[in-house]
């Protein structure tokens, strides 16, 4: 029981939920600062968000069998299905369920946003596919960061946010654009790993098309234009509208995080990777949760 609780917990790729966690808790925290924070829909968000992700990471676990992109023996985390652990047609149900739950969640939050919420759902349980499969998977071809770019930072953070005031805001745009850069981060390193089992699959993903160097500069670069995008807000604290000085150390803290991590990437490889996954999505975490703390102590 034990082996294949942890089993499906590996399928479902535990490590990598953070990504989908920091944008909701962002939001949370930016409706807390200006007034419109409300429990059900946040809470409705945060549901939504993890299963959405856990449909992506699913998907592409049994997409990526089909197409023998992943191989046993491989050098990121086991995968249950390519090993025999996990039947692909009971993965395949276990994705439909995981799908018909999101949409229930989705659902809820129609009275809270409006009916124009169902169209963005059902485009965002597309993308969660269309990232592994159909007539031109985009992580196949170079686009699975602008994927996560869009569907871990842009979207969850606005919606997130709009659900709860009924609009949309200029710092939270910057905010989304911030969590979007940090999420495409954990898909780097995960490609950064698997960039020579990607090419010889005929998996282009970025890593493959540009090359590790390119790529462990873009995932230093990404953590720092993070932090410059909110620069409206650290100016925000410096002028005095944001009695919260120590506020500023947020970002410090994080880059350190950030840092830390990236010299360790350009050290590493194969297998020594694998823990830098996680590392990646738990300074992601660290970051929002600690901004979201601020915001909610100062409002």
């Amino acid at each position: 029981m034990k082996r294949q609780i942890k089993i499906w917990m590996e399928c479902f790729r535990l490590r990598t939920l953070p990504v989908s966690l920091s944008g909701v808790v962002m939001a949370i925290g930016l409706a807390k600062l200006h007034g419109h924070f409300k429990w059900v829909p946040a809470l409705l968000c945060l549901a939504f968000a993890l299963l959405a992700q856990i449909v992506s990471n699913t998907a592409n676990e049994y997409f990526d069998y089909l197409q023998g992109t992943d191989k046993p023996g491989r050098v990121g985390p086991r995968r249950g299905v390519t090993e025999g652990d996990i039947k692909p047609m009971t993965l395949r149900n276990v994705i439909i369920a995981l799908i018909v739950a999101a949409g229930v969640v989705g659902c809820g939050l129609i009275p809270f946003g409006g009916w124009w919420l169902l169209p963005a759902g059902i485009v965002i349980a597309l993308a969660a596919l269309a990232y592994s499969t159909g007539p031109y998977p985009l992580s196949y071809h170079g686009l699975g960061e602008l994927m996560v770019f869009i569907f871990f930072g842009l979207v969850p953070v606005n919606l997130t946010y709009y659900v709860m005031a009924l609009r949309f805001d200029p710092l939270v745009v910057l905010a989304s654009i911030t969590t979007g850069l940090l999420a495409v981060n954990v898909l780097l390193i995960n490609n950064y790993r698997d960039m020579d089992d990607d090419r010889e699959a005929g998996k282009r993903t970025a890593v493959v098309i540009f090359g590790r160097k390119p790529a462990a500069l873009a995932y230093l670069i990404n953590g720092y234009t993070g932090m410059a995008m909110l620069s409206a807000l650290w100016l925000m604290i410096i002028m005095g509208r944001i009695m919260l000085k120590w506020t500023l150390a947020i970002p410090v803290i994080y880059l350190v995080m950030h840092t830390a991590t990236w010299v360790q990437l350009t050290r590493r490889e194969g297998k020594a990777l694998n823990p830098l996954l996680g590392g990646t999505a738990r300074n992601m975490l660290i970051f929002t949760l600690l901004l979201t703390i601020a915001f909610i102590i100062y409002s």
